[in-house]
């Protein structure tokens, strides 16, 4: 009997920080569009931009020629989000592939923790409803935690995307035994949400050292890689960076 290895995961690209840089100094360099382009170019399957309330990296302007450029390619923009009615306006107005909806703190530099679904399902499924009739697939950002994926499933997302930073964290302090059991409830919790009918994906904090171990988790169908592919790509290129994301990701999947 031949044996079926597991299907490919998909690679998402987040170009965020890119905009962060060009927003240092202002101006138009560089480019979050052109970036886009090179990292599908270079091996990413979609881009992701999360557009914050405070427009501290990616613009609004970016989201409209991000939009236009990736639909005239066919090729998918995630758009991150809060979830308020400023921001569900702007993706019914754009209408993305995708809508991955996250929390937000204004003093947050980065997403410090999953969405409150469970909590929020008065306010969050009604939203879920509105994007998904508007024809994006539509994601929700959440911890490994088996009440916030049953929360999604019941909300109507598509899609739970789990926040894999409490492990990547332990990997990178060299807490093994913290890494272990983070890296055990992000296992169980892909299990969960695939008997909940919810597609799977992971991401925030993935690096060269911590991405084979995610991306063996066999539900897995994507990962979004942002901050550290940027950071790399000062050293080795974008193409380089992408490129062995993409070999590592590809190898744990054999």
């Amino acid at each position: 009997m031949t044996v079926q290895p597991p299907s490919l995961l998909r690679l998402g690209v987040n170009i965020d920080h890119v905009a962060t840089i060009r927003n240092a100094r202002g101006g138009s360099a560089p480019d979050p569009v052109r970036t886009a382009i090179l990292a599908l170019e270079s091996g990413a399957d979609g881009i992701t931009a999360h557009l914050r309330e405070d427009r501290r990296h990616i613009s609004d302007a970016d989201i409209d020629r991000l939009t236009q450029t990736l639909r005239a390619q066919g090729r998918p923009l995630n758009l991150e989000m809060a979830c308020t009615q400023e921001m569900l306006y702007i993706a019914l107005s754009h209408r993305p592939h995708a809508v991955c909806l996250v929390p937000e703190r204004r003093e947050e530099r980065t997403t410090e923790g999953g969405l409150d679904v469970a909590g929020g399902h008065n306010w969050i499924a009604p939203m879920v409803g509105q994007l998904k009739a508007n024809g994006s697939r539509v994601s929700l950002f959440v911890a490994a935690d088996p009440a916030q994926i049953s929360a999604s499933a019941h909300c109507g997302a598509q899609v739970v995307e789990l926040h894999t930073g409490a492990f990547c964290d332990a990997v990178r302090d060299g807490k093994a035994r913290e890494a272990g059991t983070a890296l055990d409830a992000l296992r169980a919790s892909a299990r969960h949400a695939e008997d909940l009918g919810l597609e799977v994906h992971a991401g925030h904090g993935i690096d060269f050292e911590t991405v084979e171990a995610v991306a063996a988790i066999p539900q897995l169908k994507e990962l979004n890689i942002g901050h550290f592919l940027v950071g790399e790509a000062i050293f080795t290129g974008l193409p380089s960076a992408i490129g062995r994301m993409r070999c590592l990701m590809d190898e744990a999947r054999q």
